[in-house]
């Protein structure tokens, strides 16, 4: 039976999952260790926090936290209280985590407490100390409570213990209720991604829509039960909510999550746990390879990679195959606006299939290029994996999706005869910084509110380590003395590490078309 109908909706998988798979191990989080029976008694406890706290079916609730248990709990309790969930970037800063909180008028907010340094509550409230609300953040006046995902919590937030405790007078039946009144076709998840006007947008995606697109995932990647899978791939990202949470509890695997990406640390985490199941971006699975201690751990174990995001060497998946023996190795290729998945190789591919492209199009979509077979053009998307819209944004909506139903995806791609997909270039001028994207417009807004940059560019550079980073071209306001130093610095401070152009050059005036547009060409042409 296809996703979608087995399960109806993602409340329906949670509470399927912890019948099916009762006394197999569910997540394994440093030393916490939970079966999926267990997991699913968590998943309603705070399903009825949720409930308590006045959330109401298509309320929007945010997560703002690194891959833990408590992130998997959180949200999975707020989508089974009938929440759409509102994923939120572990790497931006207060402002740009402002932002998507006020965009999707977020009732309720998980954070976590401090992570790589940083504390998640204190950069929101400098970023929202000003505002009309009467709430824990006055900057957005809809955040009705903020729970933060730890023992203790500031003044006006709650932490994740009193939450719980509070949902306590919920019964059982009550979250039934709510779970059973959720629709296939209601909105499960908004996923906020930049575009070419740099202002976030949030693509509506359903419950349906997530769970046809992943019991898919997970036919083909080849997915089972017992399979132990190191999810180090973010949460706040489709590849590893919807790739990773929930395609385990639609095959029984054991989750095993990892909230920040350090070799030593998955090799340590493959060889202890077994780990059979390892997706993740190209440079990731590099690193292993390339790893001078990595014959002292077992890793006999791995049987399954996927990866996308970036050009695949075909000496990387060789490699793969030959020097950690592992059975399967599959590329893929996916955006927001369709779910995440558009294409994938098929177990059996050829080594050079898999490298050179993302493969062909999943079953019961279609997939076009803009031009004849084997030359480059946008690439296009139909089928049940295309948004509903972007969240309250009818005109951008239009812009990406055709009357007929071909979503638009800014990326360039060449099809071959078989239909697999390689992608070429990016309409858009995104690139890729070490697995995450990055849009230039967006940098370029950010990078605009300084006070001493007049005008400004960003292209992607190549980088060996990150595969590409960002350059900037700015123009100083008269009088300014502002150095490349002084404004990364003050990136850094402004914007996702990942976003912070890795070098700025200084020039009089930027290269225009009679238009008035950048000349990026130009830009790049500059690049030795």
């Amino acid at each position: 039976m296809r996703g979608d109908l087995q399960w109806g909706t993602i409340p329906g998988l949670v509470r399927y999952a912890a019948e099916r798979y009762g006394e197999r191990e569910a997540v394994v989080d440093g030393r916490t260790r939970i079966t999926y029976a267990e997991l699913g008694e968590r998943v309603e406890r705070a399903a009825a926090a949720c409930m308590a706290g006045g959330v109401e079916p298509g309320d929007r609730v945010a997560v703002w936290a690194p891959n833990t248990l408590d992130w998997i709990v959180s949200a999975l309790g707020a989508v089974t209280a009938g929440a759409v969930l509102v994923p939120l970037n572990t790497r931006f800063k207060g402002a740009e985590a402002a932002y998507v909180l006020r965009q999707s008028r977020a009732r309720l907010l998980f954070v976590t407490g401090t992570f790589l340094g940083t504390s998640y509550v204190a950069s929101l409230r400098r970023a929202t100390a000003e505002g009309p609300g009467d709430g824990p953040l006055p900057g957005l006046p809809h955040l009705e409570e903020v729970v933060v995902l730890a023992d203790d919590a500031p003044a006006s937030f709650r932490n994740w213990k009193d939450f719980l405790a509070s949902g306590d007078k919920v019964t059982a039946a009550d979250v039934r209720a709510r779970t059973e009144a959720v629709s296939p076709s209601d909105p499960s998840d908004i996923v906020f991604t930049s575009g070419t006007t740099g202002r976030p947008k949030g693509a509506v995606i359903t419950h349906a829509q997530t769970l046809r697109g992943y019991d898919i995932w997970s036919d083909l990647a080849g997915l089972r039960e017992g399979d132990r899978y190191l999810i180090i791939n973010p949460f706040f990202h489709t590849f590893g909510y919807k790739a990773g949470i929930i395609a385990c509890l639609m095959r029984g695997a054991t989750m095993v999550p990892q909230p920040v990406f350090n070799v030593d640390t998955a090799l340590a985490n493959i060889a202890a746990e077994r780990i059979s199941v390892l997706p993740g971006p190209p440079t990731l699975h590099q690193s292993l390879l390339d790893h001078p201690n990595r014959d002292a751990h077992d890793l006999s174990a791995l049987r399954l990679v996927v990866t996308g995001a970036a050009v695949v060497p075909l000496q990387l998946v060789e490699r793969l195959r030959t020097e950690l023996h592992i059975a399967t190795v599959l590329t893929a290729y996916g955006l927001s606006e369709a779910t995440g998945i558009v294409t994938m190789c098929r177990r059996g591919d050829p080594a050079e299939v898999i490298a050179s492209t993302s493969g062909r199009a999943i079953p019961d979509t279609e997939v076009r290029v803009e031009a004849a077979t084997g030359s480059p053009g946008e690439v296009l998307v139909r089928g049940f994996n295309v948004m509903q819209g972007y969240f309250e944004d009818p005109v951008e909506t239009a812009k990406a999706i055709t009357d007929d139903g071909w979503l638009r995806t800014g990326d360039v791609g060449v099809l071959d005869a078989e239909g697999n997909l390689r992608i070429t270039d990016r309409i858009k001028d995104m690139f890729i910084v070490g697995g995450f994207n990055a849009y230039p417009a967006e940098i370029e807004q950010l990078l605009g509110l300084h006070p001493d940059v007049a005008d400004v560019a960003v292209i992607g550079v190549p980088d060996p380590r990150l595969g590409e980073v960002g350059r900037a071209y700015a123009v100083r306001r008269p009088g300014s003395t502002l150095t490349s130093d002084d404004l990364i610095a003050w990136s850094r401070r402004e914007m996702a590490n990942y976003k912070v152009p890795r070098d700025v050059e200084f020039v009089a005036e930027l290269p225009r078309n009679a238009s008035g547009k950048v000349l990026k060409t130009v830009l790049r042409a500059q690049v030795g």
